[in-house]
């Protein structure tokens, strides 16, 4: 792991430079995603399923707050569908007034409709493939306000958007350097990396980031 003094996303600035919304850890506001078949499924840890939803599976417990403790995710083959037949992508970065941000999309790659109700799952990586400690909030930015996750029967095909913000915080102090971010649809499930590229894209503090939802955050 490698810090930097002080800046933003375009040259040295203090960290301090950004304040965005969104302080709460990103492990107690992972939604889930489970297959979707006949017979009626058990209560949605987070909220009451709307619509009629029908799972095979029982919906998975609750995820357990505080630090991360999910199991690791298994990185997805180059250009296949996972398992679980869903797939993240990462866009490329855009740029507006100093803020740097990206596109994130999740696929259904597989042959059944999957129910979506969550935040992505991120994480940032050093040179050598390490975790760093890089906060990951769901919350607004610049970019696009976070109505919260969308609850959603996913079909075959079909896609979600989610946006992920560079945030720099008053208390940030030194930024890190990140060379990868590895990206899941939800804790648990098969992830993808991502390598990050650009002196500015590399330098992290905090991140923002929106549920997946069908329409791309405004």
């Amino acid at each position: 792991m490698r810090t930097t003094t002080g800046t933003g996303m375009r040259g040295p600035v203090p960290a301090a430079a950004l304040v965005l919304a969104g302080t709460l850890a990103l492990a107690g506001c992972s939604g889930f995603l489970v297959p979707a078949g006949e017979g009626e499924p058990g209560p949605s840890p987070s909220r009451t399923s709307a619509g009629g939803v029908r799972a095979t599976t029982p919906s998975p417990p609750a995820l357990a707050t505080g630090p991360a403790t999910h199991p690791a995710p298994t990185p997805t083959a180059t250009g296949g569908c996972p398992a679980s037949g869903l797939v993240v992508d990462m866009g490329p970065v855009e740029a507006a007034l100093g803020h740097r941000a990206v596109g994130l999309t999740l696929t259904n790659c597989g042959a059944e409709p999957h129910r979506v109700d969550g935040y992505p799952s991120v994480q940032a990586l050093d040179e050598n493939g390490d975790a760093l400690p890089v906060k990951v909030n769901p919350g607004s930015s610049y970019f696009g306000n976070d109505k919260g996750p969308e609850e959603v029967m996913l079909a075959p095909g079909k896609t979600m958007r989610s946006l992920l913000v560079w945030v720099s915080t008053p208390t940030g102090g030194d930024l890190i350097e990140g060379d990868a971010l590895e990206i899941a649809p939800a804790p648990g499930l098969e992830s993808r990396t991502f390598p990050l590229e650009g002196s500015d894209v590399r330098l992290l503090d905090e991140f923002n980031m929106t549920g997946w939802r069908t329409v791309a955050p405004e």
